[in-house]
């Protein structure tokens, strides 16, 4: 049994995102607990230049209230035809109603074009399309017209988004199923025990040391005493009570309690009532036309030859005509009327089994679930969100069972992939959640693109399962409030509520940070930039660490993260680091990577 951890906080942001909820309280001593600096959260842009958004779905309106809260001066390009255009007016932002963004439309809405040597009244573009060519084909625009312009992409095709820094070079790249995914994988499993983040340009997981696949990048904490642990300990006497960060999950074997259909259940589907039927009756004329022929035949044939006869009669392949040539006539017209009904009845079988394969789509059948799956977790909705939990799931062991209407959504690609049973239906139908288990899962996320859609499933959930666990994908704010108090369906999510901050964070490129509990006890994790003049300048990578309240993880030097660095190499400024530490610890640093603090000077840097 693992031991028992106290509070939970987890953060989900993408390249260069923000923190989107607040650590837990802590109970250590005074040394740990001095806020954070709060340097990073001013309000509204610095030089008065704004920030241009273009998109027209939920989390273009998600973006624009956190922007314009935030101080910001927002310019919206919306499409006249989203439903949230005039919501988007409302909310104080200059509002550019077209279809198709062009680069006049981009110098209309603040970005100047470098030939004509002024300077944009844009800062920052935040391109939120949810198509990913168009996204790339404006930020290539954009990018030519001002080659400082900040740009913070939305992608939804992971690969893409990867290869978009070789195109646009200084760029924030966020992707949302990667952001909400964890946060509904962490609601199904009632999961505190593992962390995702991005850190120093890698995507990284920190928990318990037998959870995280080697090798481990740092050893955070030794909880063998779990009410008080010892934070980022140089040396661990007992490495599976460590809180370590690492690259991945461990692959666990996963248990047979929900398997996928396979062949031989899809053949029992395809062959179903109607075909054994004409299958019944085809053998019977198989077996009455084989005695008929035996015994009628003239002069008598062996039993052999006259079953060869009887099925080349009932199954339309013929008869040889010199068999009968002798026979009393009625022997021939029941002849001629066994070959008759063989033709109905083939014809008639050829019609059932088309029918069962297109309407059942093999695969759709060969994927569905076989038995009666136990203590396993039910995915609603395999779109791009549903596609990273499933992911996610299986790469924790975690048994799972997926149901989408569309076979052709991502999420379906996917589960093949992972050998992930699939019910392909209407996830608000009682017989489709019934043909996935509900009545028996641990637990159920419903994370369609509707929110009525998601309410609907989760109310039949409950009717059918009062225990399992329901997470529903809600976007109205309002709604998920009074569904949670007066129904009492579990809780919700917004997936665009989950990226909105991040993407605020990178427009005012705001320091981000995860918190990793410990026990009673938190430890923070970071990316800070050493500025020029400040004390940190100078000294060297060593020199930072603090026993139990500071280590530095990764350097980044030019454009590349080394994960490995040398402890005598000396920062420059521009140099940013990616560290571990308590509260106190990172206020230290963060004075001295700070330019011109001379008491950063008195803060205490252990090498």
């Amino acid at each position: 049994m693992r031991r028992p951890r106290w509070g939970k906080s987890v953060t989900f942001f993408g390249s260069s995102g923000a923190s989107t909820e607040s650590p837990p309280a802590s109970e250590d001593g005074p040394a740990d607990s001095q806020p954070a600096p709060s340097g990073d959260t001013a309000l509204g842009p610095a030089d008065g230049r704004g920030v241009v958004v273009c998109g027209s779905d939920r989390t273009m309106l998600r973006v624009v209230t956190e922007l314009v809260s935030s101080g910001e001066q927002v310019t919206a390009i919306v499409n006249p035809a989203s439903r949230h255009f005039e919501r988007i007016g409302e909310l104080g932002a200059n509002v550019l109603g077209v279809r198709v963004v062009s680069e006049a439309l981009l110098r209309r809405a603040g970005v100047a074009d470098a030939k004509d040597g002024n300077p944009s009244s844009a800062r920052a573009l935040v391109l939120l399309d949810n198509d990913d060519v168009r996204n790339v084909h404006t930020a290539l625009t954009a990018r030519d017209m001002d080659p400082d312009l900040r740009i913070v992409v939305q992608m939804v095709n992971p690969r893409l988004g990867a290869q978009l820094h070789s195109l646009l070079g200084d760029c924030v790249v966020i992707s949302g199923p990667s952001l909400a995914a964890p946060a509904f994988v962490s609601d199904a499993l009632e999961d505190d025990e593992l962390t995702w983040l991005d850190l120093g340009g890698r995507r990284l997981v920190a928990g318990q040391a037998d959870l995280i696949r080697e090798p481990h990048l740092a050893v955070l904490a030794d909880t063998t005493s779990s009410a008080t642990p010892e934070l980022l300990p140089i040396v661990s006497s007992d490495p599976t009570g460590d809180i370590v960060l690492g690259t991945g999950v461990r692959s666990v074997w996963r248990t047979k309690d929900v398997r996928r259909a396979g062949w031989l259940m899809a053949m029992r589907d395809v062959f179903d009532r109607r075909v054994r039927r004409i299958a019944a009756v085809m053998l019977f004329l198989v077996v009455s036309g084989t005695v008929l022929t035996h015994y009628i035949a003239h002069p008598n044939i062996d039993w052999w030859r006259a079953l060869y006869l009887a099925a080349g009669a009932v199954t339309s392949a013929g008869i040889e005509d010199d068999t009968f040539s002798e026979a009393e006539p009625w022997a021939k017209v029941a002849a001629v009327l066994v070959q008759l009904t063989g033709i109905v009845l083939m014809a008639l079988l050829t019609a059932v089994v088309v029918d069962s394969l297109i309407g059942a789509r093999l695969s759709r059948v060969i994927g569905g679930v076989r038995g009666r799956p136990r203590n396993h977790v039910v995915v609603c909705g395999l779109g791009t969100v549903g596609a990273r939990v499933l992911e996610i799931l299986a790469e924790r062991g975690v048994a799972v069972v997926g149901v989408e209407h569309d076979e052709d959504a991502p999420g379906v690609q996917t589960a093949h992939r992972l050998r992930v049973p699939v019910v392909i239906g209407d996830s608000s139908n009682e017989e489709t959640l019934r043909s996935a288990g509900v009545q028996r899962c641990q637990s159920v996320l419903a994370i369609t693109n509707g929110d009525i859609t998601n309410l609907e499933s989760a109310m039949v959930v409950r009717e059918l399962n009062p225990e399992a666990r329901i997470t529903m994908r809600m976007f109205d704010h309002d709604l998920a409030q009074r569904v949670e108090r007066r129904l009492g369906l579990g809780h919700s999510r917004s997936v665009s509520m989950l990226v909105a901050p991040a993407i605020a964070a990178a427009v005012a490129n705001r320091r981000s940070q995860v918190t990793v509990p410990a026990g009673r006890r938190v430890l923070l994790l970071t990316e800070v930039t050493v500025e020029p003049g400040s004390v940190a300048g100078g000294l060297r990578l060593g020199e930072l660490d603090e026993a139990g309240g500071l280590r530095v993880l990764a350097c980044q030097d030019g454009t590349t993260w080394d994960w490995s660095p040398a402890y005598d190499k000396v920062l420059q400024p521009g140099d940013r680091i990616a560290v571990a530490g308590t509260r106190s610890g990172l206020a230290r640093l963060l004075l001295a990577t700070r330019a011109h603090h001379p008491e950063a000077a008195s803060g205490r840097m252990d090498p």
